[in-house]
């Protein structure tokens, strides 16, 4: 029947071969790719070609497939500025960073339109072997920050992954308090978030000052006593120079916030640790 299209998209633009693409369909892509009318790096309406789908899926084989076209760009940019290997980094697929890291065309630290690269978005998912992946190409820079200054320890941090905070803190370049266009650093979003083995890690690198305040004078410990996590707290409170009692730019101390929110267990390890002054919120 000749009266189709095979190019045709539906209405958010998506082709035939870019279904079966994102869904792995190894034998439908290479049916279609085996048409001379076929167009293998069509945009859908978010700009996004059928490699973007297969690459997000992890579906190598139909990865492999496309690559093999002359006429798919590997580093193609969608409209909301992510690539190819941003989507499978992101996504963890190991195998399929791997294959386009293999391509000339494709830049590893290609950031997207936040200036949020590769290795920050494999870093915030907990994505170890793709983070080494990353790390092991010379252009990809462990310390590059994005659009809002957040590194991609930054990122580590806030996801909470232990193991990726490890691989980068190796790193010399890696600046391990270096904070964000806000003042808050890598301990700051490990604090607040309760991710005690990375707050450890953090604590350990002589070069992170476990007091620092962000730019509305919040400490690490300030948002650890708001979110109510005790076990954070009191590595905090163990560390020295870390002020208990230390408020923001409105005079709000960790104090207050654990108050506020009704956690009695913050509460009382700042009681315990030396009086403080309970002002009226």
């Amino acid at each position: 029947m000749e009266c189709y299209d095979i190019n045709e998209g539906d209405l958010a633009g998506y082709t035939p071969l870019a279904w079966a693409a994102h869904n792995g369909h190894g034998g439908v892509v290479k049916m279609l790719l085996g048409r001379e009318e076929i167009i293998p790096d069509k945009p859908d309406s978010e700009g996004q070609t059928e490699l973007f789908g297969a690459a997000r899926s992890g579906h190598e084989g139909v990865v492999e497939m496309l690559l093999g076209r002359a006429d798919v760009n590997p580093d193609k940019v969608d409209n909301h500025g992510w690539t190819q290997l941003l989507d499978a980094a992101d996504e963890g697929n190991e195998a399929v960073v791997k294959r386009l890291l293999c391509q000339e065309e494709v830049d590893p630290d290609k950031p997207g339109c936040d200036g949020q690269t590769p290795l920050s978005c494999a870093a915030f998912s907990g994505h170890e072997e793709v983070v080494k992946l990353l790390l092991g190409r010379r252009e990809v820079n462990p310390d590059e920050p994005d659009s809002d200054g957040r590194t991609p320890l930054w990122w580590a941090a806030l996801g909470g992954s232990g193991n990726v905070v490890k691989v980068l803190l190796a790193r010399k370049e890696v600046n391990p308090d270096k904070p964000d266009s806000n003042g808050n650093t890598p301990l700051s979003r490990a604090a607040q978030w309760g991710y005690e083995e990375v707050v450890k890690l953090l604590l350990e690198q002589e070069a992170v000052s476990p007091d620092k305040p962000n730019s509305a004078g919040r400490t690490p410990l300030s948002f650890a006593a708001e979110k109510g996590h005790s076990g954070v707290v009191k590595i905090l409170l163990c560390r020295e120079g870390v002020s208990h009692n230390r408020p923001d730019r409105v005079g709000q101390t960790p104090l207050m916030f654990a108050d506020r929110h009704g956690h009695k267990s913050v509460t009382a390890l700042l009681q315990r640790h030396r009086p403080v002054s309970r002002t009226a919120i």
